[in-house]
């Protein structure tokens, strides 16, 4: 009786150390994200789950290109994904479908040279130059005339970043690393 009861305590306690650890990673370091819209399509499609890295921006600045999960300003127990564009102190334009940042279009990492984006919403107006207050971001959805982003309510404060999303995990046929 007495091994019985031991085994099963034993079994017990591995269960609840299990169960810590799955929330202390998932709390800190890295959790699951199930992508709900169009908004980010052709680099995320609406049903793919993606891993995000919790602690990444603890030790780096957010950078641009990065693809960044964070708390909707509205409404902050919502989260969205898009992709982060500028940083505090950055002048973002978008001219002719060109993304402009401080003047130069935007090339390389992020594949921002081979998206169109869309003039509207009050931040992304034709011809408007918007400045980005210090710690704050401005991102954008890749499928730019589908995307409810920073174009429409403005800037991301820093602090509701939830983290960076490093790679789609399902559906198998999808499993990559993002970029």
């Amino acid at each position: 009786m007495g091994s019985r009861r031991s085994a099963w305590r034993e079994n017990l306690e591995s269960l609840v150390w299990a169960v810590a650890l799955a929330l202390v990673i998932r709390t800190f370091i890295i959790a699951p994200f199930k992508i709900p819209s169009g908004s980010m399509r052709m680099t995320l499609l609406e049903g793919d789950r993606i891993l995000v890295t919790k602690f990444q921006y603890r030790f780096r600045e957010p950078r641009r290109g990065d693809i960044v999960v964070f708390r909707f300003p509205a409404e902050p127990k919502r989260p969205f994904i898009k992709r982060l564009v500028g940083v505090g102190g950055d002048r973002v334009e978008i001219r002719d479908g060109q993304l402009l940042v401080n003047g130069e279009a935007l090339k390389g990492y992020g594949g921002f040279q081979m998206r169109h984006y869309v003039n509207q919403g009050p931040f992304g107006g034709l011809g408007q130059v918007v400045d980005v207050p210090p710690e704050e971001l401005f991102v954008l959805g890749d499928n730019s005339g589908s995307s409810h982003d920073s174009r429409f309510w403005g800037f991301v404060p820093k602090r509701l970043l939830i983290g960076k999303a490093i790679c789609i995990f399902w559906p198998p046929k999808r499993i990559r690393m993002l970029r």
